[in-house]
């Protein structure tokens, strides 16, 4: 086992979120020292207590807005931190924004000092209410940046866009990963996306929330499976967009009847207005995915379903 000075060190920012407390895990089991960095705005610390103690792993509480300092060697970094849920960036928009400008810039000027990679995580949202579908990479997106979403949607674009601008202008090792819909243990249950208000509903007898009239589409991706595609991608030599995502579409309401099917509960939909630039449709062409990172989605629904499940029954 390599002495700790010899091992590579990542600094993962928003560590104590959903995603970014999986990829402390996944890159502590491959030998990594770990640097997990979160404000705690929408992390939590429970999704990282387990890790409190190792020797390979430390946690700072920091705003990477605000001007960001880690000691010693980074060989990588993944930028993680950003509110990820309408509930959330509809609640602090400007935060959100900032995270992914400033925040963005402070990290890619960071890893200039540091000599190190830096991954960004993007997001299915730089498509928009997409007039394309699949989502191909290529494609630039249909997107409001004036509308209730545009703190979230325009942040990443951004975020893109400084990222090739500090590839291209300081050949600085760059990695795009654009997110689509995951899902997993660790999800916050009052989260506000899709999944976790279906099963939180269904698990306490309560009618499903379903907005519109349930025939917008959503792909969801297992966070194991996203994981090793981040894994993978950090580690290639591909420095443009990446989509990231299960192909496999579902739409809305026949989403809300598998849950009920699952929790075995009888489906009540409560159908509410749609929200204001709400995308109809999602669901990422892999294509690139497959052909450069030999990656694509191994869970099927069902079983990561299962898996999830059993983590909310213990947080309900």
């Amino acid at each position: 086992m390599a002495n700790s000075a010899d091992k590579k060190r990542i600094l993962i920012t928003g560590g104590a979120g959903f995603l970014g407390s999986h990829l402390c895990d996944r890159f502590l089991a491959e030998g990594y020292h770990v640097i997990a960095m979160d404000n705690l705005i929408t992390g939590d610390l429970a999704n990282i207590e387990h890790l409190f103690g190792k020797e390979s792993f430390e946690f700072h509480h920091h705003d990477v807005s605000k001007f960001v300092f880690v000691p010693g060697k980074i060989d990588y970094i993944l930028h993680f931190a950003s509110p990820a849920s309408p509930i959330d960036y509809l609640k602090i928009p400007i935060q959100t924004l900032k995270v992914g400008s400033l925040g963005t810039h402070n990290l890619l000027g960071l890893a200039r000092v540091k000599g190190a990679r830096v991954l960004i995580a993007s997001t299915s949202e730089v498509y928009g209410d997409p007039e394309v579908h699949p989502q191909v990479e290529e494609y630039y997106g249909n997107v409001n940046p004036v509308g209730p979403r545009g703190c979230y949607d325009e942040a990443k674009r951004f975020q893109e866009a400084i990222t090739m601008a500090y590839h291209n202008h300081h050949g600085l090792e760059t990695r795009i990963i654009r997110i689509f819909n995951t899902y997993g243990p660790r999800m916050r249950l009052d989260d506000g996306r899709v999944l976790p208000a279906f099963l939180s509903q269904a698990l306490r007898g309560e009618a499903l929330t379903v907005f519109g009239d349930g025939s917008q589409t959503r792909s969801f991706c297992y966070v194991d499976d996203l994981v090793e595609g981040i894994y993978r991608l950090l580690l290639s030599d591909y420095h443009l967009p990446v989509n990231i995502g299960n192909p496999s579409e579902i739409t809305i309401k026949e989403f809300g009847e598998e849950i009920a099917r699952l929790t075995g509960v009888e489906f009540k939909p409560d159908y509410r207005p749609l929200p204001t630039n709400d995308p109809l449709k999602r669901r990422p062409d892999i294509t690139k995915a497959k052909e450069i990172l030999g990656w694509e989605p191994k869970v099927d629904r069902a079983e990561g379903l299962r898996r999830t499940l059993e983590y909310f029954k213990k947080s309900i």
